[in-house]
């Protein structure tokens, strides 16, 4: 495998997959050409006149689709861990005796190790999308056939606009549809919210399947997949279980170091003034963050001030902040637990957007840019504030993008982290992976001390005089290794075998993830 440097030095792939890439280059140095993907036209003689596109079953569906070996095949991930049908979807693929599938999930979680089987047999060729838990462990230690791609959510959308993944079917969750094919995901039994991350797949996909567990009389309103863009409709048993889209990451911390890092978080958008009438946040679903959001809404009602838009993954925090009238809007690209859901349903303020709207970085801008402040996690952060969030300190590949790295564009961007997990420092001289530049982090907060990045002169002038507790970042590096017993050691890795790639939201090569020698 050839190898060659981007511009941050980092090792990546001249090919993947047969395909020739284009290394990172800089923030925004990368200038797209060309014009947008498209899909095959078609015509209104070849559905049914009466609207009715439901087919008997999956398989049926898969058949007209014309499946065949080798194909790209989409699924998104809005029923997280509760989703049924990705599974069903790959077992009848297997029964059919399809060969390697390129699988572009949104995500992947826990419940999708059932596909580890279709991994092995061929079945599956390689995934393109987060590969979250086994998968990730089983795409480490090399024995994927192909090489996965990491893209966050906007570059999932960027990479199907601009023609870099064409997918050949589209197989849409959706917790109601009607026999046309307009679906919707904030109601139904599988009720998940929004479906937004699968509106680029219908919109660009050859074929479209959508799959529903209750199909409802025409018209299925308000819609957030148009049927018109879909070719068959397919009732299932169960998508899955809605109460699992809750997970372990979307519960707010117990923990007191994660609490008083959440705190300094609130204190610093108020002290530094970013908190005022009218400004706007993010924050992830990490425990610290949501714990963040209740501090920081303390401070807004203590203060009289109200936010124009919050955007979300929303919860129930953030839907307490809505209906308590602390901001008028959320602006939601994806709904982590069941009040979320509802309060998409029933608040007209509380809106669906998609990566489109949201995070595609080839669009003629997006909301991203638009929010004044951003607090994510990460796993590692080194001395020149690059960032983490898919492999550990051992090397395994255990997380997905999401939609962190679209978020590093607002205007000001936080990661929350602890200085140490289980005695490994989270601080290191250099990340293991590097998933987000450090020219756009500006504020690293743990519970030992806040480091503002020195390119954010800006930031250190505000917190002059404050009582916050800043410190460069090589103090708490040093402090951190010296608690810890020392610098860890590297994860050994086999630099001759590339298991998968980080793209950054522009479509080129960011870093490689080497396979992990156990």
């Amino acid at each position: 495998m050839k190898l060659q440097k981007n511009v941050l030095g980092r090792l990546v792939p001249a090919q993947i997959n047969g395909e020739k890439q284009i290394p990172y280059l800089g923030i925004g140095k990368f200038k797209p050409t060309g014009n947008k993907a498209r899909s095959p036209i078609k015509s209104c003689s070849d559905y049914p006149s009466d609207g009715n596109k439901v087919v008997k079953n999956l398989r049926e569906a898969l058949k007209k689709a014309g499946l065949k070996d080798g194909m790209t095949i989409s699924t998104h991930h809005h029923l997280r861990n509760g989703d049924v049908l990705t599974n069903l979807l790959f077992d009848t693929i297997k029964s059919m005796g399809i060969k390697n599938i390129r699988w572009f999930p949104s995500a992947s979680f826990p419940c999708h190790s059932h596909l580890i089987q279709y991994l092995e047999d061929g079945t599956i060729h390689h995934i393109e999308g987060s590969m979250n838990g086994p998968l990730g462990k089983f795409t480490s230690l090399g024995k994927m056939k192909g090489i996965g791609v990491l893209r966050s959510h906007g570059g999932r959308y960027q990479s199907i606009q601009d023609g870099e993944v064409h997918i050949d079917i589209a197989v849409i969750a959706a917790p109601t549809a009607d026999p046309f094919g307009n679906a919707t995901g904030d109601r139904g039994p599988s009720a998940c919210g929004l479906i937004g991350f699968a509106l680029a797949d219908s919109e660009y996909a050859d074929n479209v399947i959508v799959a529903t567990d209750n199909l409802i009389p025409f018209p299925c309103y308000p819609w957030q997949i148009q049927g018109n863009n879909v070719d068959y409709v397919v009732q299932v048993d169960s998508l899955g279980d809605p109460s699992k889209i809750v997970s372990g990451t979307t519960q707010v911390t117990k923990s007191p170091d994660r609490l008083l890092i959440a705190e300094y978080v609130a204190q610093f958008l108020e002290l530094t003034g970013i908190m005022k009438d009218g400004f706007s946040f993010q924050a992830g679903a990490g425990g610290t963050n949501l714990a963040f959001a209740i501090f920081l809404k303390d401070k807004m009602k203590q203060k009289g001030i109200k936010a124009r838009f919050i955007r979300g993954g929303s919860t129930k925090y953030l839907v307490e902040m809505l209906e308590e009238g602390l901001t008028d809007y959320i602006l939601d690209g994806q709904t982590f637990d069941l009040e979320g859901v509802r309060s998409m349903r029933e608040n007209p303020n509380h809106v669906n957007t998609s990566p489109f709207t949201s995070y595609n970085y080839h669009g003629k801008g997006n909301f991203s840019s638009i929010v004044d402040a951003t607090v994510l996690g990460a796993t590692e952060v080194d001395l020149n504030f690059n960032a983490n969030v898919v492999t550990h300190s051992d090397g395994y590949l255990l997380h997905g993008i999401g939609g962190w790295q679209n978020c590093l564009f607002a205007k000001c961007t936080i990661l929350a982290i602890p200085s140490f997990r289980d005695r490994i420092p989270v601080i290191l001289d250099e990340v293991t992976t590097l998933c987000g530049p450090g020219e756009l982090i500006d504020v690293i907060v743990t519970e030992r001390g806040i480091a503002i990045n020195p390119l954010r002169k800006d930031l250190l002038k505000s917190v002059k005089g404050t009582t916050l507790p800043i410190r460069s970042i090589k103090e708490i590096y040093d402090e951190v290794n010296e608690i810890c017993g020392g610098v860890p050691a590297k994860p050994k890795v086999d630099k001759n075998n590339v298991v998968a790639v980080v793209k950054w939201v522009d479509g080129t090569v960011l870093d490689s993830v080497f396979e992990v020698i156990p």
